[in-house]
């Protein structure tokens, strides 16, 4: 018996959808409705203080008007904080992690790896950062676009943050939970979360959950290489916009839409790009310059 596929797609509210999110809904849309699964959408709003006001409705608004529907309730993690605070409690009494006082500053000269300096202190987890604990071990996947990727959590990551030092949790836990809870089969999203999933491997085996398939698709990049983003301003989808913007990302996802398409409602674009949906020619890259697209 197949198992039913889910697929998601799950913005953070920190700015407003850009073309960059509009790829990556567009792949995790047609990628699960091809397959004759459902579509979920979660918002991913764990940073209150970095949370653009008004931008969940906004970001909901826009995708209702390029023609998106979804299965079931939009899920918000900041209504899951006594799920992920479950575990890391439980974690922290089985001895998978522990308190962390280290500053930045203090970390500087490590690098991205950090080192291990609180593994064995002891110390208390009030207003300290929680960190689990990872094996010397490699931890792989075979992308279905990038190909093979793998990671050796010590010695390239180290001991890494689920629960920053101001109480907010981290990213890392959040959606390995979320996934397994809303029975997630197909993660399709940019690249920039490539090097997160060995990450996410190593939490789904302590977890008892099972790994989704990925697809990372390639990143819209400005002409600076900076990530079309909130950050550097990068220009809101336009809801005048929405069957050229969306032919156009179909086209950046190596799909290739028919002419008479040009004139269609973004439901029939849609509807296209499930019925000819080819994962395998997208686009073998982690980048892509906006400049290049077509």
């Amino acid at each position: 018996m197949n198992t039913p596929r889910i697929g998601r797609f799950a913005p953070t509210p920190s700015g407003l959808l850009h073309f960059g999110s509009l790829v990556a809904a567009v792949a995790s849309f047609a990628d699960a409705r091809a397959n004759g699964g459902q579509w979920l959408l979660r918002m991913e709003d764990l940073d209150p203080p970095r949370e653009m006001p008004g931008a969940k409705a906004a970001i909901v608004a826009t995708l209702e008007a390029y023609g998106f529907e979804w299965d079931g309730p939009v899920v918000y993690q900041s209504e899951r904080h006594t799920h992920y605070q479950a575990v890391i409690d439980r974690w922290l009494q089985q001895g998978l992690a522990y308190a962390c006082t280290c500053s930045r500053k203090a970390l500087e000269p490590y690098g991205s790896v950090y080192p291990g300096l609180c593994r064995n202190a002891g110390h208390s987890a009030e207003g300290a950062a929680i960190r689990l604990r990872v094996p010397e071990l490699r931890y792989g996947f075979d992308d279905r676009v990038q190909g093979p990727f793998e990671q050796h959590l010590g010695r390239e990551v180290g001991d890494f943050i689920i629960r920053r030092r101001d109480g907010l949790y981290a990213y890392q836990l959040a959606v390995v939970l979320d996934d397994g809870a809303q029975g997630v089969t197909d993660v399709v999203r940019g690249a920039d979360l490539l090097d997160s999933t060995p990450r996410q491997l190593y939490l789904q085996e302590l977890l008892g959950l099972p790994s989704p398939s990925y697809l990372h698709v390639p990143l819209i990049v400005q002409p600076d290489g900076h990530k079309l983003g909130k950050r550097y301003r990068s220009a809101p989808l336009n809801k005048k916009e929405t069957s050229q913007l969306l032919l156009r990302a179909l086209r950046t996802l190596g799909q290739a839409p028919s002419a008479d398409l040009e004139a269609a409602l973004p439901r029939e674009i849609l509807r296209w790009a499930v019925e000819h949906w080819q994962p395998q020619a997208i686009p073998k890259a982690q980048c892509l310059a906006e400049a290049t697209l077509p």
